[in-house]
């Protein structure tokens, strides 16, 4: 079996590629592990150079997915069983202003990776067909519900970003592939080289240099750790499933209530956390006020157990004194 990871630079990337290859914080089951580690073949592809800094157990390829010739090329090459596919343009203001180059990202690119798969031989074992494990986001939805969506909500974007998601998983939808989409929820972790900023380094980071921030005090989210989400696309590619996922960490806080617990966990000032509403910080892309998650499907099909808020800091705290 062979399992594709593109995006694999990135934060989410990087832990899957950890997590295939045995890493204790993906918590996987004893079975899936084994199985993992006597029949998978994992290929790890990104733009530009391997940014992960373990470089055995798996291939690396260079890809573009916005580069029609090099998804043809590298598919075709590997013919995997399975693709995740966690590359995208994330930056929900950048989208707004660069929606070229937003739309090749996350849409354009949805439809080479579907087109190429859908011409790949069905993979022998197992009955299992050429699978498309998708990554996508809460932003498709308004946040105007109120409360926690479920995966058969009906999706309204706000902003050009949120757009772009959306369509992409129309076209993984209205392909020929077996399927599945994980919506998830600002996800945070400690990615190789810190190279990448997230909300929980962002305000670590600008706190302890004593630089004064401004925290959204009307939007709620619900925070995923990274290796918990890594779990839930490992434990979806082995396990076949298909469909909507809704996967994050289990509860929705105000976001100025996690700048203030990233702070407490750290011990920094909060007197340089400075309260500010949506209208006043007037963001380039609208946010959804209320975007939590009910994930009980992914509990039920996925083995899905996120840790709190709480432990994921913990985590963090230990792979930053010990990597960083």
């Amino acid at each position: 079996m062979k399992i594709l990871v593109t995006g694999s630079n990135g934060l989410l990337g990087q832990k899957i590629i950890y997590g295939l290859l045995g890493d204790p914080l993906c918590l996987l089951p004893d079975d899936v592990r084994k199985k993992i580690k006597g029949e998978v073949q994992i290929i790890a592809a990104a733009k530009g150079e391997n940014r992960v800094h373990r470089k055995d157990g798996y291939i690396y390829e260079s890809l573009d997915i916005t580069s029609k010739t090099e998804v043809e090329n590298i598919f075709s090459k590997h013919q995997p069983n399975v693709v995740i596919n966690t590359a995208a343009m994330t930056n929900v203001d950048a989208c707004e202003t660069k929606r070229e180059e937003c739309w090749a990202a996350n849409v354009t690119a949805m439809q080479y990776i579907c087109d190429t798969l859908e011409k790949l031989p069905s993979p022998a074992g197992e009955g299992l067909g050429v699978r498309l494990i998708h990554l996508s986001t809460d932003f498709v939805f308004d946040g105007m519900k109120g409360s926690e969506y479920v995966e058969t909500d009906q999706p309204n974007p706000l902003h050009y970003y949120a757009l772009s998601k959306l369509e992409g998983e129309k076209i993984v939808m209205a392909s020929k592939l077996k399927w599945a989409i994980l919506r998830t929820i600002i996800v945070y972790g400690i990615v190789d080289g810190n190279t990448r900023s997230n909300l929980v380094l962002w305000v670590k980071n600008n706190l302890e240099k004593k630089q004064r921030i401004n925290v959204i005090n009307d939007q709620f989210r619900a925070p995923t750790l990274s290796e918990d989400l890594a779990q839930a696309c490992i434990m979806a590619a082995m396990k076949g499933a298909e469909g909507i996922y809704h996967v994050s960490g289990e509860k929705t806080y105000n976001i100025l209530e996690l700048a203030n617990r990233i702070a407490d966990f750290w011990k920094l000032d909060k007197s340089f956390i400075n309260p500010i509403s949506s209208v006043e910080l007037n963001q380039p892309a609208k946010r959804p006020p209320y975007t939590g998650f009910i994930i009980e499907k992914a509990k039920r099909e996925l083995d899905y157990n996120p840790r709190s808020f709480a432990e994921g800091l913990k985590i963090m705290d230990e792979q930053i004194k010990r990597y960083l």
